[in-house]
């Protein structure tokens, strides 16, 4: 197991304390740590799928009036 320091505002740290003072904080701030990574590699995911939807030329077919006339004639 890793052994990490952070700096935090001493504001954060007093507050840390008084809610989470009974419990595990090590375990609290790797829970912490393993969620950013997740909402993270969610962004990344996130970001290249939209990436690709913007950057694929978009095949949609075209059709004049005349033809969308004559299709919605024959299928009635």
């Amino acid at each position: 197991m890793a052994t990490v320091n952070f700096s935090v505002p001493d504001e954060v740290k007093k507050e840390f304390d008084k809610v989470f003072g009974d419990q595990n904080k090590s375990s609290i701030i790797a829970e912490l740590m393993r969620r950013a990574l997740r909402e993270r590699q969610i962004q990344i995911r996130r970001k290249r799928l939209f990436e690709q939807l913007n950057s694929s030329p978009r095949q949609r077919p075209y059709f004049t009036n005349a033809e969308v006339r004559r299709a919605r004639t024959a299928a009635r």
